[in-house]
């Protein structure tokens, strides 16, 4: 069987996977947000916490619980480290650096898992499942709760309130995210992936020195990194090391991961609001961009010309060889399509076009179909500037889904359209205009740029991969990385919360014959092409000196 059908086969294996989880998955999260009953453990959590799960929340409030929840977190992760040296269970490992505490605390709360450490040299058991683990479970519920209250702000009419953001959170932790990961995790020690408390063994001498491996709680780590998209990996390898991601068999099963939520959260979208086939067309807008850049990705890697590459049948170089080059290239989409950032091979021996794929899947704002829940509320966001744009052509006032968009509306959308871009392209300046930064860059040129701009790119859109070939363990990096991914996270979810308060005060307009149907194919091409085009002209230019011009000069 040839490389390229087998990838074929595997991508369609993936789809199918997928369309038979979307359903039952996205009505299973329709029920579990419109729920009036509280389990009895969701009770605990609550006493424990002092929340009342049934009061409704308007949207400061709810943000202020979004904030403080996650302040809560940075504090204690960061402590979690500092202390690392006197904790049972560190492996002798010493505490973490200050700005190094800082990075990675900021970095796994603001579901972004930016590593610059090397995870099996440096944090112990305690850390990475007391710590680390955790965070992967509640930053995703809390991009989740977010996204579902600017659905309700959709749903609902005349109120301000949004839900209520306690039971948000505890909900989708325990009644979707961690039943999956139990049997996720089952699923991956079954394929070779390992599980364990064990110490440091040495597992070999050289002349060079003994190599030496940890055991840890990989599995379990590893199916909520893929399935909250989080992406920090257990091993500074993340997802090419084989303790991670055994086979093939597995591969293709965390790719699974990484995309059912958040494409089965268009079908939640479409039941809360009344109408799956608003659903639908979300998805279909999701799937065409996700389908495109993945059949992009796959030509730009096996169709890249030269002696060496023919010999190989391909560019393999920096990809896993039980992965080969189309199981590389699904996974890398998957990866920077969401705010995942788990790596299975090298991105920064991807061809340039590759790579500048990789980086424009991230600039997009991660929303085909996108991180979990931020994936949607992006896109939702994605859906307001385009019925915007219509009712300019035509002259008419902007609705979505019986909602007016006025100025009050367009301004939180584009306010949420900006924070990342200024972020990015900010930083990556400042960062070349400086002469310590650009110190830490292995290559010069091209590639050299698209390494700091990759970086910035990754942290402000909380994805987490890394170009590589850079030294971003700095104080210069792990500062500024550190405030672009709080920033990224946060800010943009003021403006979305803020944006779903104000739609939920409105009463809703009655549809008629010049009404947009955002249901129909017409739309969903509109949509895409906007996301498209608003991207484009925002990052063009810096692709253009970094992965555009590298992969021309090839």
């Amino acid at each position: 069987m040839s490389p390229v059908l087998a990838g074929v086969l595997q991508l369609l294996a993936l789809i199918v996977a997928l369309g038979l989880s979307y359903r039952p998955l996205g009505d299973h999260m329709a029920r579990v947000y419109s729920s009036d009953r509280h389990h009895r453990p969701e009770k605990w959590i609550y006493k424990a916490v002092g929340a009342d799960p049934d009061t409704e929340m308007r949207w400061p409030a709810y943000l202020r619980g979004v904030l403080a929840f996650s302040v809560v977190g940075v504090l204690f992760l960061y402590l979690l480290q500092r202390l690392q040296g006197s904790l049972p269970g560190s492996l002798g490992f010493v505490s973490i650096d200050p700005d190094q505490a800082f990075n990675t605390a900021a970095s796994f709360v603001a579901n972004t898992n930016w590593q610059s450490y090397y995870g099996e040299q440096a944090m112990g058991h305690v850390v990475q499942t007391g710590g680390l683990a955790v965070q992967n479970f509640v930053s995703a519920a809390v991009g989740m709760a977010v996204a579902v209250a600017l659905v309700r702000g959709f749903a609902r009419s005349r109120t301000g309130e949004l839900g209520n953001f306690w039971a948000d959170l505890v909900r989708g932790t325990l009644r979707v995210l961690l039943p999956i990961s139990v049997v996720g995790a089952l699923v991956l020690v079954a394929c070779g992936a390992i599980q364990n408390f064990s110490g440091i063994h040495e597992v070999g001498r050289f002349a060079g020195g003994a190599q030496q491996w940890n055991g840890g709680a990989v599995a379990s780590q590893e199916v909520i990194k893929e399935l909250g998209t989080n992406g920090g990996g257990y091993f500074n390898a993340n997802s090419a090391h084989p303790f991670e991601n055994p086979s093939g068999l597995s591969n293709l099963f965390e790719i699974y991961l990484i995309l059912v939520i958040p494409f089965a959260l268009t079908r939640t979208f479409g039941r809360m609001v009344g109408s799956v086939r608003q659903g639908y067309a979300i998805l279909a807008t999701m799937a065409t961009v996700w389908a495109g850049f993945t059949a992009l990705m796959m030509w730009t890697e096996f169709a890249h010309h030269g002696p060496a590459f023919d010999l190989a049948g391909g560019a393999t170089e920096g990809k896993e060889t039980r992965f080969g080059i189309a199981g590389s290239s699904i996974f890398a989409v998957a990866t920077t399509l969401t705010s995942t950032g788990a790596v299975n091979s090298f991105h920064s021996s991807y061809t340039g076009f590759g790579g500048g794929i990789a980086m424009l899947g991230m600039q997009l704002g991660e929303i085909a179909p996108g991180g979990v829940g931020s994936g949607l509320y992006g896109m939702l966001v994605m859906a307001v500037i385009a019925v915007f744009v219509a009712g300019l052509m035509v002259g008419r006032t902007p609705e979505y889904l019986g909602k007016k968009i006025g100025s009050r509306q367009i301004t939180y959308a584009a306010c949420y359209l900006l924070v990342t871009p200024a972020l990015v392209l900010g930083f990556t300046a400042v960062a070349l205009a400086l002469p310590t930064p650009a110190q830490s860059m292995t290559n010069s040129g091209a590639h050299g740029f698209s390494e700091i701009l990759y970086a910035y790119t990754s942290g402000a859109n909380n994805n987490g991969s890394a170009f590589a070939g850079l030294d971003a363990d700095t104080p210069w990096f792990n500062t500024t990385i550190g405030i672009a991914m709080l920033l990224g996270r946060f800010l943009p979810m003021v403006f979305v919360l803020a944006l779903a308060g104000s739609l939920a005060e409105q009463t809703p307009v009655p549809e008629t014959a010049g009404t947009l149907r955002t249901e129909k194919p017409l739309f969903t091409g509109l949509l895409v092409g906007t996301v498209l085009v608003v991207t484009g002209l925002t990052y063009f230019p810096a692709l253009a000196l970094g992965p555009l011009a590298e992969g021309l000069a090839a």
